[in-house]
């Protein structure tokens, strides 16, 4: 999606934002790619997602089945952080 770890995006009103990209990911099941992401500025920690075509062009998802499977699939990032975290720690 990008060479580094930021994006941009236009918000409602047409205004660009950085946003921070947590992760990338494809569904070979949808044949599609994701990008999951947050806003730095925004203390809340909501955190985003969106699917990107061949020409890195961001798309809405709107099918409740493609939210459940990005659900899944940041719930097991969470996961895997929280692992990292654990082993970590005692270093």
């Amino acid at each position: 999606m990008t060479e580094s770890n930021k994006m941009i995006i236009k918000d409602a009103n047409g205004q660009e934002k950085e946003m921070e990209i947590l992760f990338t990911f494809e569904s070979d099941e949808l044949n599609r790619e994701y990008v999951v992401f947050t806003d730095p500025n925004d203390e809340s920690g909501e955190v985003f997602a969106m699917r990107y075509n061949e020409n890195y062009e961001l798309e809405q998802i709107e099918d409740e089945s493609e939210w459940n499977m990005i659900e899944e699939v940041f719930g097991a990032f969470v996961e895997e952080l929280d692992e990292y975290d654990e082993e970590t720690d005692g270093q």
